[in-house]
């Protein structure tokens, strides 16, 4: 008798458990594979391999099998597949819409906000979204080793106004767990850190990630945890979704969700509403809908401020105040984010 296991959300049967490691390895990487696996006509790989060029191609199984083949308009793919309209440069779009690069005081943090920081974690994505404000971002310049984080753990402890320490990437989760505990070892013990934060997209991309070595460090940490996912569209919380953030829930995190408004995946009412009910449903609290941020490659996802304003604006009339998204901005320089 066949015995029945649960991987990436899908039964199947007599074979082992593929770990997230040996998922994030197997993505498709190639623009024809891509094409080819979703039933796309020949039209679409011209864009596809000019944008592969721009920015690499990367989405695992898990996520792809939530993509609905021979459908080149679907919320989810129009994340993943690069399309011609990458290669336009319209003004005001560059490689660095935030301005991070002036807020580096040491390799591999970055210091926007006065009471909080970000560590990139890790170099490296499980799935590569076209609007990716870090598309350019320098990460060879800033991936410390172990030895070289003492730097930016000295600028943590050397300043007392920090309160909060963010990992980010890339996504931090695609780090192995052995690096990410040493690194919240080192952050707890530094005493006036009081929260560890995570912004990551792994628990959506490949749900497996939320493993039992994750879940060992994130809950024996002294730092209160939150963990912001980052999900578009509903149809990408599929049922291993939710029981990842059950597990993250269960370790102790907080969970909140930013979006980024995006033209052809959710701009219109029906579809950030069904969001919001549906991460509400999952356990994560939404918190922030963000305007595209101005990077090159991705002006064909931007949706203009006014629209923004108004589907917010009728969004109100379909949900409780508690599952409405703050509009929100990034604008270099500022203090914090710029609602809308």
């Amino acid at each position: 008798m066949q015995e029945n296991i649960i991987i990436a959300g899908k039964c199947t049967s007599a074979q082992a458990p593929v770990s997230w490691q040996q998922q994030l390895s197997q993505a498709i990487r190639d623009p024809n594979a891509l094409c080819k696996r979703l039933g796309l006509s020949d039209q679409w790989l011209a864009g596809a391999h000019a944008g592969h060029l721009q920015f690499d191609i990367c989405v695992p199984e898990a996520y792809l099998a939530r993509i609905k083949a021979n459908n080149p308009d679907d919320p989810l793919l129009r994340q993943v597949l690069p399309i011609s309209d990458e290669m336009l440069t319209p003004h005001g779009y560059v490689t660095d819409p935030l301005e991070e690069a002036d807020h580096l005081p040491v390799k591999g943090l970055i210091h926007k906000y006065a009471n909080r920081v970000l560590l990139i974690a890790s170099p490296n994505c499980a799935i590569n979204c076209r609007y990716c404000f870090r598309r350019h971002f320098p990460y060879s310049d800033n991936s410390p080793s172990r030895a070289q984080w003492q730097e930016a753990l000295d600028y943590l402890r050397g300043n007392t106004s920090i309160h909060e320490a963010i990992l980010s990437g890339g996504d931090p989760l695609a780090a192995n767990d052995r690096q990410l505990s040493w690194l919240v070892e080192q952050l707890e013990s530094i005493p006036h850190l009081k929260r560890l934060r995570i912004h990551t997209r792994l628990p959506v991309v490949i749900p497996d990630r939320v493993d039992n070595d994750l879940l060992g460090w994130l809950s024996s940490t002294r730092l209160q945890k939150v963990v912001v996912l980052h999900i578009n569209h509903a149809n990408e919380i599929d049922q291993a979704v939710m029981d990842a953030c059950t597990r993250l829930k269960q370790a102790g995190a907080t969970l909140l969700n930013q979006s980024v408004l995006l033209r052809g995946v959710n701009d219109d009412v029906a579809t950030l509403e069904t969001l919001s009910e549906r991460l509400f449903e999952a356990g994560v609290l939404p918190y922030y809908l963000h305007v595209l941020d101005p990077v090159q490659g991705a002006a064909h996802f931007n949706v203009p401020d006014d629209e923004a304003r108004t589907l917010v604006t009728q969004l109100r009339d379909h949900l409780p105040g508690f599952l409405m998204p703050r509009l929100v901005r990034e604008v270099p320089g500022r203090g914090s984010k710029t609602p809308l």
